[in-house]
């Protein structure tokens, strides 16, 4: 067997989602991360950035890649929500395309960023794009118990937020984890 980039990728990008997504609550091993994301087939996008839904398409394809991982999170006993299964993804999809190198892409300019507390916690004390009380709303429900219309209320609050036309990862830029 030759290993081959896209495996190479596809392992780090699940271990850095798996790692990322297991919290209180809901936590799971690196590996049945891993299992899950390729059960879904997510791992079959990795190849080029061409194999991600347009940007017009990107959100109902993630809405089902998330019922997707929730329902094969069951088979192994994980009780994944939408904020969880969302962090799986989008971590997935940062460490193999945001940060892979083809952050300008239009189809990876569509990718949801990770939502976490502490990216809540800087847009709501900057009070990004006017919208204080909708991220203080998402603070309280805490991003690993987002049900689905929660998760997509903050996605849209943030294309609301940033300039049009940039790409949703420019809203990390409020990001305190890197410290």
């Amino acid at each position: 067997m030759t290993y081959k980039i896209e495996e190479h990728k596809h392992r780090f990008a699940a271990w850095a989602a798996g790692r990322a997504a297991s919290v209180t609550g809901c936590r799971f091993r690196v590996e049945q991360g891993k299992i899950i994301l390729e059960r879904v087939r997510l791992n079959n996008l990795l190849s080029t950035p061409d194999n991600l839904p347009s940007p017009k398409d990107f959100d109902t394809a993630h809405r089902q890649w998330r019922q997707e991982i929730i329902e094969v999170a069951q088979e192994y006993g994980l009780a994944f929500t939408h904020g969880v299964a969302a962090k799986l993804i989008n971590i997935y999809f940062k460490a193999a395309f945001v940060c892979g190198g083809y952050y300008n892409h239009t189809n990876v300019q569509a990718i949801h960023p990770p939502i976490d507390r502490k990216l809540l916690d800087e847009l709501s004390k900057k009070d990004v794009g006017g919208l204080h009380q909708v991220w203080n709303v998402a603070k309280r429900i805490g991003w690993s118990k987002f049900n689905s219309d929660q998760y997509e209320t903050v996605i849209q609050s943030i294309r609301d937020a940033i300039q049009d036309n940039e790409p949703l990862w420019v809203v990390e830029q409020y990001w305190q984890g890197y410290q």
